[in-house]
């Protein structure tokens, strides 16, 4: 009899795709049937047990990471019994702390707030876990492991690519906190960082005649950074007389601000920017720090600008300019859209923009907070998308 032969490339498997595209979670037999070979071959891959040959094994892996299968025996005995637990993914510090991070509460420590307060509403509980950005391939196999155990997903600051975040999604609900927008497997909530953005730069250009800005940048990776990039860019491009007198690339850390200055400083004074615009509030203060040790005046010599809100910007002298974003609101609306996704799988998908709000204080060239007007500080408005 002539065996039959499989055609090349990955197959689907299960015939069924949900609403984002991807195919619902992978079994035991999948994998088995995938492979080749039998489920018990698969549950000693699977355990790291001894007595399976080493092209078999390789196989067995293949075709488990092509079916993004996650073992989970407890999981496969207790289907679509509730956890009532919710994991929430976020990127671990990407520099050492400096006495900045230690002081008040950074965005995902806000956000978990948000989060705290709409579980504890349903008695939930709370799975926490921060992911290396630098090691994509470990904190995709953390990510399926802690999906196992968990009802649904809340992950911040795009840390995983949009084909591992399909494999997550087939098998959980996911809500992206500060993702990317156009990512199409996961409802995602954010802040207005365009909106925000510009803002700032037509503060500095049109109140105080700045024209030389000069741009902190966050991670590449992060949706956020990448946003407020391109609208600093933008927003220096539609100020005629105003440029960006340079760049640099940070990573959401006050040592990227000092760094940043100790490389501006390199340059002849008639070639430094009159503006900094970081791109969140940690780099800010670093970058206010490094100039005042080295003897540059802040506003005066040089103004600062962040983007946050953090608590230790009101502790700066002067106090730090910056944009608020909603961090524990969106902690709260991004849970309750997992929560009913949860309840309601087949929910069309949803993007949603909170507000930014441009709060002026002094490190910008204002001589004091000036009271603020209604929609005056506004810098956004509410956006919510809903896509069949």
């Amino acid at each position: 009899m002539r065996a039959r032969c499989r055609r090349p490339g990955r197959r689907h498997i299960g015939g069924r795709l949900n609403r984002f595209g991807v195919s619902p979670a992978s079994t035991l037999y999948d994998v088995a049937r995938e492979a080749g070979v039998s489920t018990a071959t698969v549950s000693r891959v699977v355990h790291g047990l001894d007595g399976v040959r080493p092209s078999t094994r390789a196989r067995v892996l293949e075709a488990i990471e092509a079916l993004g299968y996650v073992p989970d025996g407890a999981a496969q005995s207790m289907v679509r019994q509730r956890k009532e637990v919710i994991g929430l993914l976020a990127v671990e510090s990407r520099s050492p702390d400096t006495d900045v991070e230690q002081q008040g509460l950074l965005f995902i420590e806000e956000v978990l707030r948000g989060v705290e307060s709409s579980l504890g509403e349903i008695e939930w509980s709370l799975l926490i876990a921060l992911l290396r950005d630098d090691d994509p391939a470990g904190a995709y196999r953390r990510m399926q492991k802690i999906s196992a155990k968990v009802d649904g997903l809340l992950i911040a600051e795009g840390i995983v690519s949009s084909e591992h975040l399909a494999r997550v999604a087939a098998r959980v609900p996911v809500v992206l906190v500060a993702g990317s927008p156009g990512e199409p497997h996961a409802d995602v909530f954010g802040a207005d960082n365009r909106a925000g953005t510009r803002a700032l730069v037509g503060h500095l250009v049109e109140e105080h005649g700045r024209t030389r800005l000069f741009g902190i940048a966050g991670p590449p990776e992060a949706p956020d950074a990448q946003e407020r990039r391109s609208a600093l860019e933008e927003a220096v491009a539609g100020h005629p007389g105003a440029v960006l007198a340079g760049s640099f690339q940070g990573w959401f850390a006050a040592v990227s601000g000092q760094l940043a200055v100790r490389e501006i400083l390199t340059r002849p004074r008639r070639d430094r920017p009159d503006a900094i615009v970081c791109a969140n509030d940690q780099m800010a203060i670093g970058a206010i720090r490094e100039l005042q040790m080295a003897g540059v005046r802040v506003p005066a010599d040089i103004a600062v600008v962040g983007f946050d809100d953090m608590h230790a910007g009101v502790l700066l002298m002067p106090p730090l300019t910056t944009v608020r974003q909603p961090m524990r609101l969106l902690g709260e609306r991004a849970c309750a859209r997992l929560l009913q996704r949860i309840a309601q799988p087949a929910l069309p998908r949803h993007v949603e923009r909170l507000p930014a709000e441009l709060v002026i204080r002094e490190s910008c060239g204002c001589s004091a907070q000036p009271p603020r007007q209604p929609g005056l500080a506004r810098a956004g408005h509410e956006q919510a998308i809903t896509s069949g």
